[in-house]
């Protein structure tokens, strides 16, 4: 079916092989999709609802099942990310269950199958150990430390051990576990990707080129030195030095993302409020990695937004983070679809799943702001609904102007710029708001304890 040795090779059955695996993996999410669902149903079996599309549930299977991340882009880079997603929405699912061992062993089989999830694995910890493995808590809702379950430690650790085990067994056995360690964090291949993740280095990118232009027309640098130093507008994966800010080396993204994810961490050990405060976690434990981590794809996005769908049909707030977060992150995927045949598809898509998302989503919750003088999309603020409707300049200049302007080859990475930045500015925006409102949960509870 397929020869190594021939780069440009292609054959029928490698395409069918190709086609019909993601189908049937497929298969998979579908099935988590409809257990997250049942979780959904069951915390609002006291409700009435006057149709199916203000269901929760029927909301959340729609906002899972026809993400334009996996239905569209994963597809077309075929990276079996719908898999994937689904052994992770199956591990959620299980924990919203109480079934905790099989939550656990689900996240142990999706983290051997694509390590990018260990970003998540410290919620995973947490709860598990706090929920778990601590069987009681004080009427305070401190831990009680009495309550320790050296049984139930013993059978989670055995169940992810076992899991590990067998998949990293044979390399140890054949002394190959070097080989597959330097894989699995390949640090060469630079901090960014080619095209930049709308993330905080984005903007430190940007802040290095601004500051190196500055020096040029101050006589401060010479044009030599910047050319052989800044190559991150390239467009190519490998390392780079910045030319004036400080170049910044794997353990820096490592330390700083670890301190992103710390208080969220910390909340869930001292405010457990069950599998939902788990959640809260792990996507803050997705944005951490999302915004600070190293040589990001900006297809990690998705696994900030596929976990905040659920959450954005129990919570008004969450809703509200969800529909900004959804719209400029899946905007930000356009540039990966970059052919003229490409172009309608993921228009028509963006399209239809942000529009059902507005609309379904605003079926569900009354906006807070019914008498705004100013006008604003559903759920969002007026300078919200401004950002969200900037991406529509901002397309055609990427898509039509700039080219149209003859600053297709000289400028040839500027749109792609100007995407990651502006879409960097509403996932820092969603992550500090949504960070914000889970740190004030834990205020609230401790303030109710005092009264």
């Amino acid at each position: 079916m397929l020869e190594v040795t021939n780069l440009n090779y292609a054959s029928t059955q490698t395409i069918v092989f190709q086609r019909l695996s993601v189908i049937i993996t497929d298969f998979l999410l579908a099935y988590a999709v409809k257990e997250c669902c049942a979780c959904i149903a069951k915390s609002n079996n006291k409700q009435e609802y006057e149709d199916l599309i203000s269901q929760p549930a029927f909301v959340l299977a729609v906002l899972l099942l026809t993400n334009m991340g996996l239905l569209l882009v994963d597809h077309i880079h075929f990276q079996y990310n719908g898999f994937l997603f689904g052994l992770l929405l199956l591990s959620i699912a299980r924990l919203f269950q109480g079934r905790n061992l099989e939550g656990g062993f689900w996240f142990a089989v999706l983290l051997n199958f694509k390590h990018i999830y260990i970003y998540v694995a410290p919620a995973y910890f947490m709860y598990l150990l706090r929920s778990y493995c601590f069987t009681q808590s004080h009427k305070d809702g401190s831990v009680m430390w009495t309550s320790f379950s050296i049984t139930r430690l013993i059978s989670l650790g055995l169940v992810v051990i076992s899991v590990f085990a067998l998949s990293f067994g044979p390399f140890i056995a054949m002394g190959e576990i070097a080989q597959v360690i330097s894989r699995l964090f390949p640090f060469k291949r630079g901090l960014c990707h080619a095209y930049w993740a709308p993330n905080f280095w984005a903007f430190y990118n940007v802040a290095d080129k601004a500051v190196t232009i500055i020096g040029v027309k101050a006589d401060l640098l010479t044009v030599n030195t910047t050319q052989s130093q800044a190559s991150m507008t390239g467009g190519l994966v490998q390392e780079f030095q910045h030319t004036t800010l400080p170049s910044v080396p794997p353990i820096a993204t490592f330390v700083l993302t670890g301190l992103s994810i710390l208080p969220a961490v910390i909340h869930l050990w001292r405010y457990p409020s069950g599998p939902r405060g788990f959640l809260r976690c792990l996507v803050l434990c997705a944005f951490g990695s999302f915004i600070f981590g190293w040589h990001v794809h900006e297809k990690a996005i998705l696994l900030i937004i596929i976990p905040l769908s659920i959450l954005s049909v129990w919570s008004y707030n969450d809703a509200q983070v969800f529909l900004l977060l959804s719209t400029v992150g899946h905007y930000s995927l356009f540039p990966l679809l970059y052919t003229q045949p490409e172009t309608p598809i993921k228009v028509c898509m963006m399209l239809f799943f942000t529009i059902f998302s507005f609309c379904a989503l605003q079926g569900l919750y009354q906006s807070p702001h019914p008498d705004a003088i100013l006008p604003h999309l559903p759920l969002l603020n007026p300078l919200e609904s401004l950002y969200i409707l900037g991406l529509l300049p901002l397309y055609i200049y990427t898509d039509i102007i700039h080219d149209l302007l003859g600053l297709g080859e000289r400028l040839s990475f500027f749109p792609l710029m100007l995407t990651s930045v502006y879409c960097a500015l509403g996932v820092l925006y969603t992550w500090l708001v949504f960070y914000k409102r889970t740190l004030q949960r834990g205020a609230k509870i401790d303030h109710a304890k005092q009264s």
